[in-house]
């Protein structure tokens, strides 16, 4: 029923963020701006053909649901993973343009890009990036890509719905809902602050209006804060599109420097399984096992980054242990998978291994469930 992928890595939480003169991460300015990695394209760099935002398929003009919005841009959602983190981008052109944040990959020159298809490619270079706004394109060798339509962001105001889906602390295709709380301006830099939760991991993600548009990226969080998240307009990702500066891996992280984070060394242990681990389970019990994943990793996952590893493996361990009696007997694997997950975790030294091994078990299913509804 089940294989295991397993990887060391290590994997970086950012201090915490203050909002002084400027948001930090978001490149404004100032120590933000070095703090985050931002720096200038070098003079005199190529430009190549400007990529056009508006040669992706035209997006429904219905409103949709964040479960349908999920499922149409989900295969256009990636994940970027450098030697000591892991972060998000977007499929913005179907040649192989993917958006980020710069932190992302700030001061890296090993970049690899994940597909949801589990395929794996390196960054060959930078198309363009800002620092005043902390947003990079980045170009990988891959064609015929899902790519997400960019909607209008300065049509954007405060209480209109939205939804944010990135790979917080690496568990894929989370997707939180919620609503632009005020649309401000900070050093001349429009900023979306939103109440939909967004944790380390999802940096780079887009956030979607309701007709399933990218209005947004996920660029930085408040700790200690309730929902006071943040992200930049899409308008700057158009920018960038429309007007390439490319530069080499090597010349960007010679030029940048990685977010000031602390290095934590885990094993990664992600089961892989097989869709049959599913059997006997019905649409209402895979339902509840990735709302009582959601609601753990929404609670877990700001005790982790604040250092209270065991409270989050706490919450993690319990969350598990409640779904496993809450599922109908029928559905055997996911009690399974979790009861695995348990062990392994009791047996670790560390709280922070022991909160890694529980959500590699999260990951395990939420993996298996999605692919079972894609028809994989």
């Amino acid at each position: 029923m089940v294989g295991t992928a397993e990887a060391t890595t290590h994997l970086r939480h950012s201090r915490a963020l203050a909002i002084v003169a400027s948001v930090a991460c978001l490149g404004l300015a100032g120590a933000a701006a070095a703090a985050c990695g931002g720096a200038s394209s070098p003079a005199g760099a190529s430009r190549a053909p400007a990529a056009s935002a508006s040669a992706a398929p035209p997006p429904p003009s219905a409103h949709q649901t964040p479960a349908e919005i999920a499922l149409h841009s989900t295969p256009a959602i990636v994940s970027i993973r450098t030697p000591h983190s892991l972060g998000t981008g977007f499929v913005v052109d179907k040649s192989g343009l993917i958006a980020t944040n710069i932190h992302v990959i700030a001061g890296h020159e090993r970049l690899v890009v994940i597909l949801p298809d589990q395929r794996q490619f390196p960054i060959l270079e930078v198309v363009s990036h800002d620092p005043n706004v902390d947003l990079a394109i980045v170009r990988i060798a891959a064609h015929d890509l899902p790519s997400l339509v960019l909607g209008d962001s300065d049509g954007v105001h405060a209480g209109d719905p939205i939804v944010a889906i990135g790979h917080p602390l690496g568990l894929e295709d989370t997707v939180s809902n919620g609503l632009i709380s005020a649309v401000r301006s900070l050093d001349g830099v429009t900023v979306l602050q939103i109440s939909a939760p967004i944790a380390p991991g999802s940096s780079g993600g887009p956030i979607f209006n309701e007709r399933g548009e990218v209005i947004g990226v996920c660029t930085a969080l408040l700790q200690g804060g309730q929902n006071l998240n943040f992200g930049v307009p899409s308008k700057y990702v158009r920018a960038l599109l429309d007007a390439p500066e490319p530069m080499s891996i090597a010349a960007f992280a010679a030029e940048t420097t990685p977010p000031e984070t602390v290095d934590v060394a885990v094993v990664r242990k992600v089961p892989q399984l097989k869709v049959s681990a599913l059997d006997g389970c019905n649409a209402a019990a895979l339902d509840l096992v990735l709302q009582t994943i959601s609601e753990a990793i929404e609670v877990g996952a700001p005790l982790y980054n604040s250092g209270n590893h065991a409270g989050c493996y706490h919450i993690y361990e319990g969350a598990a242990a409640d779904l496993d009696r809450k599922l109908p007997r029928s559905c055997k694997g996911p009690g399974e998978v979790l009861k695995a997950g348990r062990a392994r975790a009791a047996s670790l030294p560390t709280p922070t291994e022991q909160a890694w091994a529980m959500r590699d078990s999260f990951d395990g299913l939420i993996s298996v469930i999605v692919r079972k509804r894609r028809g994989n």
